[in-house]
């Protein structure tokens, strides 16, 4: 059995099966960490598969290494460098894959209905995430992990926006070109800016764009995300419904604004 049932019943993909820390090395935790977050990104998740990714991207994170995760701006410079090395593992779909999932939409209703259901998922992860830190706040010694359990929510999140993010370009007939590196650093930088690819900016890999001020806007913008998954430790289970509510609706603006600047420039081609 594979999808989400599997991932329900198990707590991980086929491709994720259960692996000694002591024998990882860091490539094969990257790797696992990028499997991890791919999986997340699928929009028709069980809430059940949902929280055993969620934890698996957790156990993920600690085998990478949790001291950064304990001082706010290095704690921001880790979480860049992670989503940099995950960007590359997120799926996008292309357009005639979107046109078999969701037959006889337009452009603009496709689009709607991507944007919903990335809302939808990310504000999984915030419940997912939320919940387990709303259970966490009872017992105070363990919210040691909870700046852990924020990353990759947080880490998770911007994984299902690049997703979106790359899909979207797909439907309006501006695919993001190049390799995967070439491709992650452009929906990365579209992240950051909340707004379309720059199509004139050179192809380059990631590690070079996040070299330079890039990079910057890239942690700004982490750091506003991050600082948002903060107001989610709230007692009881305010946390999960406070995540799922902030996620979705910051989601939906960026999908909006994505698809706003989209349009836009079909209009410019099609004027042209």
């Amino acid at each position: 059995m594979s999808g989400p049932d599997h991932i329900a019943e198990t707590g991980a993909p086929p491709a994720l099966e259960q692996t000694s820390a002591k024998s990882q090395e860091p490539a094969a935790v990257d790797t696992d960490l990028g499997q991890t977050v791919a999986a997340l990104t699928a929009d028709d998740l069980e809430p059940a598969g949902r929280r055993q990714l969620l934890g698996r991207l957790v156990a993920d994170i600690r085998r990478r290494g949790l001291g950064q995760m304990f001082k706010p701006k290095a704690a921001v410079r880790w979480m860049a460098d992670v989503v940099a090395d995950v960007a590359p593992h997120v799926p996008v779909r292309d357009v005639e894959t979107l046109r078999q999932h969701f037959p006889g939409l337009t452009d603009d209703d496709l689009a709607d209905r991507l944007i919903r259901n990335a809302a939808r998922s990310t504000a999984g992860v915030g419940a997912a995430g939320g919940g387990v830190a709303s259970v966490q706040w009872v017992a105070p010694p363990t919210l040691l992990s909870a700046p852990v359990l924020l990353g990759a929510e947080t880490i998770a999140v911007v994984a299902i926006e690049l997703k979106l993010i790359g899909e979207l370009h797909e439907i309006y007939g501006q695919p993001v070109e190049g390799g995967l590196g070439q491709r992650a650093a452009g929906l990365l930088q579209a992240w950051s800016q909340q707004r379309g690819v720059n199509p004139l900016v050179p192809g380059v890999g990631v590690a070079t764009v996040l070299g330079t001020a890039a990079r910057r806007e890239l942690q700004t913008t982490l750091l506003k995300r991050f600082g948002r998954q903060l107001t989610t430790l709230g007692p009881l289970l305010t946390g999960a419904a406070v995540a799922g509510y902030l996620n979705r609706r910051a989601t939906r603006h960026l999908g909006e604004n994505v698809q706003k600047d989209l349009r836009k420039r079909q209009r410019k081609v099609i004027e042209g």
